[in-house]
């Protein structure tokens, strides 16, 4: 019994473990989602802005607020670092597509199609 027990419980830590939620509170599986991280504040109109193209897109995005999770925050500044992007006069979004970092360039459109590539 305490056998069944454990393969039933690593069986399901091991599915829930492979299931993400999107964006738009769908599950979809980890192997199925685009890789796109989005950080950004909800008070910034391109951030905004970034968020509703993708979701107009159907493209697959997690979404942090940095004003509010420092955790992620900090997280967002190290990758800049390690990508050699300055700090000092950053502009967001902040984009993280399969580990390649970029942040909002002008023209915008120019930046959200870059998402999509």
């Amino acid at each position: 019994m305490k056998q069944l027990l454990l393969a039933v419980y690593c069986f399901s830590f091991v599915t829930m473990s492979s299931i993400q939620i999107s964006s738009s509170g769908e599950k979809q599986s980890r192997e199925n989602a685009e890789n796109i991280i989005v950080y950004g504040s909800d008070t910034c109109h391109f951030c905004v802005d970034t968020k509703q193209f993708l979701k107009d897109k159907k493209v697959t995005f997690v979404y942090y607020d940095v004003d509010v999770n420092e955790e992620k925050l900090k997280e967002m500044l190290f990758k800049l670092r390690k990508a050699k992007i300055a700090t000092s006069n950053l502009s967001l979004p902040v984009i993280d597509k399969d580990g390649e970092i970029f942040t909002n360039s002008e023209p915008f459109e120019e930046f959200l199609n870059k998402i999509l590539e």
